[in-house]
């Protein structure tokens, strides 16, 4: 008789974070969820959340399983769901389909549902694992993990810099610092992200598209943060296909400088203005209330140094040329602490080599 095949087992479970990585930035404001059928040590299903109102990872596997599923073990990316959204709850497929064991990498961290599901399959009977790769899949949606509790996205900066910490030369010219390879990354960051932001300077200077071009890609939401939103309408982002496009200004701009972007289909988002200043805690709130679970800043310097003051950035992410340039544009201004020890200290949490440039990403400690 052969004996039922060890569980979990971590290649499944791999692969169930590989099938849901397929969702990222295409699942907001729910999480990026892959789910694996195994019947007797094979695959007899897997499916991912394509995108919210759409059916979940579980059920999209256990569909393509069939009768197969019928005494089989599920692994999935996160706790099964056992409350009703825009979809059934997913613990009712998964006794309805027969399995009888249910690996799990994470519990949902809603704090209003969380353990439900779980609690649901154990009544029933079935046998639960939870916690592998529970780090991979948490890293997976740090985003979503972030709105469900506080409101508000994850938010990452992204820089690209020449070796003495420059984004532009001199004369404002920005491309290209870094090589080919590094501007795929990129282009893959925005993929994954739910939105992307520039301030009104950057939008008005560079005039960027701020789309995902690399192949199977998805286009993110588009944020500009501005105080002259009329300045805006004649900019590609407005006039070309891409994600939506979002535009934020302080509750004290005029309406008619804001008939032309609400012609061309932009959201509009008014801030309050709190000692003169708009806070980054209400423009992230603002945001997150749209939905927005990650958000990756792409400039200019004055929005990064605007965020980084009001520690409203989660992780940096820094593209570095080998290139000099001396004098030039400067990657984070408007913000300057008197002594390294009033600085804000960060932790490396990775550095790799991409093409001839080098990535660096740290974190708060």
């Amino acid at each position: 008789m052969t004996a039922r095949p060890e569980f979990p087992g971590i290649g499944f479970m791999r692969r169930a974070l590989r099938l849901a990585r397929k969702g990222t930035g295409r699942t907001a404001p729910n999480p990026a969820v892959g789910a694996v059928v195994v019947r007797g040590g094979s695959v007899v299903g897997e499916g991912y959340h394509r995108a919210a109102g759409l059916p979940h990872a579980e059920v999209e596997a256990l569909r393509a399983a069939g009768s197969a599923a019928r005494g089989a073990d599920l692994y999935v990316t996160l706790e099964p769901c056992d409350h009703r959204g825009r979809t059934g709850p997913c613990t009712v497929a998964i006794l309805a389909a027969g399995i009888a064991r249910v690996a799990y990498a994470m519990e949902d961290p809603n704090p209003a549902v969380s353990g439900r599901g779980a609690a649901r399959l154990r009544g029933a009977g079935l046998v639960l694992h939870r916690g592998a790769m529970e780090a991979e899949a948490r890293e997976l949606n740090r985003g979503f993990c972030r709105w469900v509790v506080s409101g508000k996205p994850f938010v990452t900066l992204k820089l690209a810099v020449s070796l003495d910490g420059q984004i532009a030369a001199a004369g404002g010219d920005s491309r290209w610092i870094t090589g080919e390879a590094a501007r795929r990354r990129v282009h893959r960051m925005r993929s994954e992200a739910d939105a992307v932001l520039v301030g009104g300077e950057t939008a008005r200077r560079d005039d960027p598209l701020l789309t995902a071009r690399i192949p199977g890609g998805h286009d993110p939401r588009r944020v500009i943060l501005t105080s002259r939103p009329a300045e805006l309408g004649r900019g590609k982002v407005l006039r070309e296909q891409g994600g939506q496009v979002i535009v934020a200004v302080p509750k004290g701009v005029p309406e008619s400088d804001l008939r032309l972007i609400r012609d061309a289909g932009a959201v509009v988002l008014r801030l309050p203005l709190r000692g003169g200043a708009v806070r980054a805690r209400d423009f992230l709130t603002a945001l997150g209330a749209e939905g927005v679970t990650s958000l990756l800043v792409e400039g200019g310097a004055r929005t990064a140094g605007w965020l980084a003051s009001e520690g409203a950035i989660d992780r940096f992410v820094v593209f570095v040329a080998p290139l000099l340039l001396g004098e030039g544009i400067r990657a984070v201004s408007g913000w300057a602490s008197r002594s390294p020890t009033g600085g804000r200290r960060l932790a490396f949490t990775s550095v790799r080599r991409v093409g001839p440039d080098i990535e660096i990403t740290a974190e708060e400690r």
